[in-house]
């Protein structure tokens, strides 16, 4: 009998080894949360974000305290000051979370590791979503403190003017503006062109679509159904009513939903270099 066919016969023989081992188990997706969580503070980046988040949280309630009128000191007031700078800086996150695998070719490691792309891009949505609900519970706290400090020394009655609609409202548009973020993320897939995006949207589109409203009547009556900003504004100002609903959903449809998945279709089919 030949080499080769010896050869071929034991190859044969442990072949049926190797077809009865059992597949890997893929990553569960409670590590997935685990390490996406991980991976948003652990830099340089994530750390000054959230270090840098501390201390305006900080600042604006001393600031308060320290130069508001007694009689806007309430709790409302606090929780404004403290939650202005959050809501500036937590898109960041997300929008670091994303274009990091690109940018920093984690993705590389990352999509190797866990193939199916969608799993970690939904690890990446939840992580956003909870930190945004942290964020909000946090700038409670804080401005609960801030109240009670503030009517202390200022001698004035304690002001708890800020109810559970309120907050839940607030709550919301943190994780829409977290979203927007991450929406950016997802479609630029670029750490400089995705942040730029961001303070254009933010401040540079919020000024103009302000003074076409201011100028022209005719707009000042669409910009709630156009303008996603505009509409989760007013999440930030009152519990909406059933109008404002409406607008934030066809506003958020056009601004966000549809983006979100513009973007999710190209991080599932883009070749990661």
């Amino acid at each position: 009998m030949s080499t080769t066919t010896l050869t071929t016969a034991h190859r044969e023989a442990a072949r049926p080894a190797y077809d009865a081992r059992p597949a890997p188990a893929p990553t569960p997706f409670h590590r997935l949360l685990g390490v996406e969580l991980r991976k948003m503070f652990d830099t340089r980046s994530g750390a000054w974000l959230m270090a840098s988040i501390v201390l305006t949280a900080l600042v604006a309630t001393v600031a308060v305290v320290a130069l508001a009128p007694t009689q806007v000191l309430t709790y409302d007031t606090f929780v404004a000051a403290v939650g202005l700078p959050m809501v500036t800086i937590l898109p960041i996150v997300a929008i670091l979370s994303v274009t990091s695998e690109w940018s920093q070719r984690t993705g590389l490691t990352t999509f190797t590791l866990v193939p199916h792309r969608g799993r970690v891009v939904a690890a990446k949505a939840v992580c956003a979503l909870g930190i945004g609900v942290v964020a909000v519970v946090l700038a409670a706290a804080i401005g609960a403190v801030g109240n009670v400090v503030g009517a202390s020394l200022a001698g004035v009655d304690l002001a708890w003017d800020l109810g559970a609609a309120r907050l839940a409202a607030i709550t919301l548009a943190t994780v829409l503006n977290m979203f927007i973020g991450f929406m950016l993320g997802l479609l630029l897939r670029s750490s400089a062109a995705a942040l730029v995006g961001y303070f254009v949207y933010q401040f540079v589109l919020t000024g103009l679509t302000a003074l076409l409203a201011a100028a022209q009547p005719w707009f000042a009556d669409l910009q709630p159904w156009v303008d996603f900003n505009f509409s989760q504004g007013q999440l930030f100002e009152v519990v909406p009513s059933a109008e404002q609903w409406a607008q934030l959903g066809v506003s958020g449809f056009f601004w966000l939903v549809l983006p979100l998945a513009v973007g999710l279709r190209l991080v599932l089919r883009s070749e990661v270099k």
